[in-house]
């Protein structure tokens, strides 16, 4: 256990997101009273059950007074009216973070809520996540070995950048950073589009007449590829339309892609299907092996 090293974290949404972050922090010992901010009492009742937060923020003025770190964990569309809410009680040594999947969007909702206090807010996204949601789905090893990107902003200090880095490493995460834009445009690819599809597919499974014959026989393959369908329709909703263009523009292409595929299906071209499929299972098996590089623990005589 350390040293505190917040003496009071406002958490608002403390479901898997945020809810994770606070057991994290607790259980590095690292923050000494945590206080939870949200739109479903009964969530935030059950948080305080589960000893992710020690207190409910009923009043936002006392909520956030003293506090030396706010993280946003709610959905992307809910970023400037929190802001706007927690504005005129922000003290000025308090530095304000989110976890929102999209980053331009998020940015300027701040830069137009806070003014001359956009310093005090650093955008930040962890890559990290389950299927389930609420207080009862966060874990304290959520964000262990993940990436977190920062995007902060050009008014932003050096030490509240590092202030924000530093709570996520504690939890044990990775730290990266990249521009809004940049952000946008990669998660738009790896992250945005697949969950599109994978709700678009089961979306469309549903709506069949012979749907229950369908799932019945639907396994493992189909479970791994749309597991992600079971995360918040809500907040999906919300990163899609925040990140539209980026992501019509990923759309299009894998709606080109899958046009080519579809050529070849209907010619019978063995040879070129075969072809799309093993660049992808190589591409694959590239990343899956850099990945468990980057994971693998030093050699003995490195780790001494």
């Amino acid at each position: 256990m350390m040293k505190h090293v917040f003496d009071k974290v406002v958490i608002s949404g403390v479901g898997l997101i945020g809810g994770s972050f606070a057991r994290a922090l607790k259980q590095a010992g690292a923050v000494r009273t945590v206080v939870g901010l949200g739109r479903s009492r009964a969530s935030l009742e059950r948080a305080r059950e589960l000893g992710i937060i020690d207190a409910i923020g009923d009043d936002i003025a006392d909520a956030v007074k003293g506090a030396d770190l706010v993280l946003l964990a709610a959905p992307v569309a809910q970023t400037g009216p929190i802001l706007s809410a927690l504005l005129p009680h922000l003290e000025p040594h308090t530095v304000v973070t989110d976890a929102g999947s999209t980053k331009t969007d998020v940015t300027e909702a701040a830069r137009k809520v806070l003014g001359d206090r956009i310093h005090q807010f650093v955008p930040g996204h962890p890559i990290a996540g389950r299927e389930t949601n609420g207080p009862d789905a966060a874990i304290p090893d959520l964000y262990r070995g993940k990436k977190v990107v920062l995007t902060p902003v050009p008014e932003n200090s050096a030490e509240d950048v590092e202030r924000v880095a530093q709570a996520w490493r504690i939890c044990g995460a990775i730290i990266h950073r990249l521009s809004p834009q940049e952000h946008d445009k990669v998660f738009a690819s790896v992250s945005h589009l697949p969950h599109l599809l994978a709700f678009a597919l089961v979306d469309d499974i549903a709506r069949k007449p012979h749907a229950d014959l369908l799932f019945q026989y639907a396994a493992s393959g189909f479970r791994d590829f749309t597991r992600i369908a079971g995360s918040s329709p809500e907040m999906w909703r919300d990163i899609s339309l925040a990140n539209q263009e980026a992501l019509l523009t990923e759309l299009d292409a894998y709606m080109a892609q899958l046009t080519s595929v579809r050529a070849q299906l209907a010619s019978g071209d063995g040879k070129g299907l075969e072809a799309v499929y093993s660049n992808a299972r190589e591409a694959r098996e590239r990343w899956i092996a850099a990945i468990e590089t980057a994971e693998a623990p030093p050699p003995k005589d490195l780790a001494e």
